[in-house]
């Protein structure tokens, strides 16, 4: 590779003093590297020539950043700048070596699937957006047990009172679902995984769908039948707002994020590691 572009979280990187580091060995090293300006991002302005962006902050700045280049054919690199991060592949020790290996091609990129999902509201497309972790319907507001009726490929599957249900991707299974009890999946399957978020039930556990599947979630009444408005939150960021008898229909996004793998650690032996460190 040797055309850069770097996406910087600029709470984490103050005054881009490790950005303009990086900017500067890529060039040393007779790459091209061009640096994020305006904010927010558009990555309209990306050039046509980039190979690879350098996405510096942690895992919330590389979901932000895969959605943001979605539609460009480029793949995405993240280096951590936190303290804890499962998406990103290089930290601050082996940010110059792992540079290194980018320049000589010594790479390969794993395909990740995202989701794609599209509210109605009296059967009208009022919102749609894209995640690569998760999409979750809570109601608006302070937590309360809604009703979430479940379709899979427009034939009911079930109905969840609960404070709200969690849509995630094979990646996303180690953010959110996993805080509520769902389980972990190779970030290379291709899958849907849904997992309701405080059910008020006992006998509640996680389901797995096909990456063929489409799954719908009705956002339903509240307790004694009182109307709710919800709100649909995508990669914990960007909302789409919903009301009692509102749907949400969730399936495989047409395009996959790209993510650049330099290091040979499998996906176990990271997230023990991880883990160990939690």
């Amino acid at each position: 590779m040797k055309q850069f572009y770097i996406i910087t979280n600029t709470m984490k990187d103050k005054n881009l003093v490790v950005t303009h580091e990086i900017s500067d060995y890529l060039k040393k090293h007779g790459c091209c590297c061009y640096i994020r300006e305006e904010q927010p991002h558009d990555s309209r302005k990306i050039p046509s020539a980039v190979q690879c962006v350098l996405v510096l902050g942690g895992d919330g700045t590389l979901l932000r950043a895969a959605r943001e280049v979605v539609d460009q054919d480029v793949a995405l690199l993240g280096v951590n700048l936190g303290t804890l991060g499962y998406l990103a592949e290089l930290d601050l020790k082996s940010l110059y070596h792992g540079l290194d290996l980018l320049i000589a091609d010594e790479y390969k990129i794993e395909q990740r699937m995202m989701l794609m999902g599209s509210v109605y509201h009296e059967d009208k497309l009022i919102s749609n957006d894209i995640a690569l972790n998760d999409i979750v319907m809570t109601r608006d507001g302070i937590p309360r047990a809604v009703d979430y009726n479940n379709f899979v490929n427009d034939n009911f599957l079930n109905s969840y009172h609960a404070d709200g249900i969690i849509i995630s991707t094979p990646t996303g299974s180690t953010g959110y679902s996993l805080s509520a009890g769902g389980p972990i999946i190779s970030p290379d399957a291709s899958m849907l995984l849904m997992t309701p978020l405080a059910p008020h039930t006992l006998n509640t556990r996680s389901i797995i769908f096909a990456e063929k599947d489409k799954i719908t979630v009705e956002f339903g009444a509240g307790r004694d039948g009182r109307f709710e408005r919800g709100v649909a939150t995508f990669d914990g960021e960007n909302r789409a707002h919903m009301v009692s008898g509102d749907r949400i229909e969730i399936q495989k996004a047409r395009k996959d994020t790209r993510i650049v793998k330099i290091s040979d650690r499998s996906f176990l032996e990271v997230l023990r590691k991880k883990m160990a460190n939690t």
